[in-house]
């Protein structure tokens, strides 16, 4: 049965989902943060006033969750919402400002971790031929 799921890139690919979410998961706790919000907030962070659809296409989610998860962040403080016309625009608040410092620490640790079990250089490899797919596959969507 095994090796039906070892060949299986669904499986595979879950799998090893599961398994960084964790680690992720377990490097952002000090922040009190997912590692998703983190990203959001880094995307925030490098597009002061990005609109909630240029958020949803950076990070491959659904406008719904984008909605959701801005909403979460403000009522922690960490971004604000401006309407302009029809767009609603997110920024960092000087709370949000000020952590972007912590949450590159986190991805640091992260990356650490999972590059002193891998190998740098598999890590490195693994992260590219999976985006390159992931890049892919979303064109045949």
């Amino acid at each position: 049965m095994e090796q039906y799921f070892c060949g299986c890139l669904y499986f595979t690919a879950n799998h090893l989902a599961r398994l960084m979410n964790k680690m992720a998961e377990e490097e952002f706790t000090q922040l009190g943060l997912s590692p998703t919000y983190a990203f959001l907030l880094m995307a925030v962070h490098d597009k002061p006033g990005i609109t909630q659809t240029e958020l949803s296409n950076t990070l491959h989610i659904a406008p719904s969750t984008t909605t959701r998860f801005v909403e979460k962040l403000e009522v922690k403080k960490l971004v604000e919402r401006k309407n302009e016309g029809k767009l609603t625009l997110v920024y960092l608040t000087e709370k949000g400002a000020d952590i972007q410092a912590d949450i590159k620490v986190c991805w640091k640790n992260l990356y650490n971790r999972y590059a002193d079990i891998l190998g740098e250089e598999t890590a490195k490899q693994l992260t590219n031929q999976t985006s390159l797919a992931a890049t892919e596959l979303e064109k045949h969507k």
